[in-house]
């Protein structure tokens, strides 16, 4: 009994300190939309909610030029659904919505975390890659009309990515790997299954550069505009959209800016976090392999063997 009532407990205290998090971020964002108008560059309006780190503010800042009241969006990797992109916008908007995630009983998580009758969410319980991705979306009518679009598996990004049509979004959000710095143009092989603890005991080995990304999604009929301050998701702009924005685009030819990430989620060997150095984490992960899709054919590479030749 008394283990029942302090879960009871709990859970209120959780429910009033997001509804809390919910009212304080939608009063700030209120707000700052007042200066929208002024904006030049997306870390100005960096601003976290219930997104990972400052995409609540940016997401917002780009619906509000855009002009889109209530937004159609997909997002592939959420978790639980309490620290992701497109939640907040979900709470808000009641808007129509598709989120799709490996985690096991998906839908019961998601359903304990906000409440589903509040707008039209389908949620997919399923592993993403590139063989099924237009299947899953063409076949709950996903595949048009796409405002917001927000990918981060850890892994086969870019060849989900790859498979995806031009202009498939208004707004696109992907998650990038700073580690493999502002030059090269690589991606960790298309495996099936990929797992980044797996791969490299570090979890420091997976996804795409930001330059690879950069490189498909300007084939896509994007533009990038720039990333969080954390330096881990980059934006993206239908070409017909952009000039909505009236912002500085950054240059595409430097981009250390925007592999600047000074987040130390790297872990030892026995899985314990180990704050290593930029120069440490290069280090663990050299002997990965790689593909180096700046060639045309695409073989494995040791990532050492890349950062010799730069």
């Amino acid at each position: 009994m008394i283990t029942k009532f302090k879960n009871i407990i709990k859970a209120f205290l959780s429910a009033s300190n997001e509804k809390n998090i919910f009212l304080s971020g939608s009063s700030h964002l209120s707000l700052a939309r007042n200066n929208y108008d002024k904006v030049k560059s997306l870390e100005e309006v960096d601003f976290k909610i219930f997104s990972q780190f400052g995409e609540d503010g940016i997401i917002d800042f780009l619906l509000y030029r855009l002009n889109i009241i209530k937004p159609k969006f997909l997002e592939i990797g959420i978790g639980d659904y309490r620290e992701c992109n497109t939640r907040y916008i979900y709470e808000k908007n009641s808007c129509k919505g598709m989120v799709i995630d490996r985690n096991k009983n998906l839908e019961k998580k998601v359903s304990k975390v906000v409440k589903l009758w509040r707008g039209d969410l389908t949620i997919i319980e399923e592993e993403v890659t590139s063989k099924n991705i237009l299947d899953i979306i063409n076949k709950n009518n996903f595949d048009k009309n796409l405002d917001l679009f927000s990918l981060d598996i850890d892994g086969n990004d870019y060849w989900v990515l790859k498979v995806l049509p031009e202009k498939f979004s208004n707004i696109a959000i992907l998650e990038y790997n700073a580690l493999f710095g502002p030059n090269l143009e690589i991606t960790t092989p298309n495996t099936k299954n990929f797992d980044r603890a797996k791969y490299h005991y570090s979890h420091l080995c997976y996804g795409a550069s930001l330059k690879a990304h950069i490189k498909l999604m300007k084939k896509k009929k994007f533009i990038f505009i720039g990333t969080n301050l954390a330096c881990n998701n980059a934006f993206f702009i239908n070409e017909d959209q952009v000039s909505k924005l009236d912002i500085k685009l950054p240059d595409t030819e430097d981009l250390k800016k925007y592999t600047k990430s000074y987040i130390r989620d790297s872990r030892s060997i026995d899985g314990k976090l180990n704050y290593l150095s930029y120069k440490e984490k290069i280090k663990t992960i050299d002997n990965c392999e790689v593909v180096d899709v700046s060639q045309t054919e695409h073989k494995n590479i040791f990532l050492k063997d890349l950062l010799n030749k730069n």
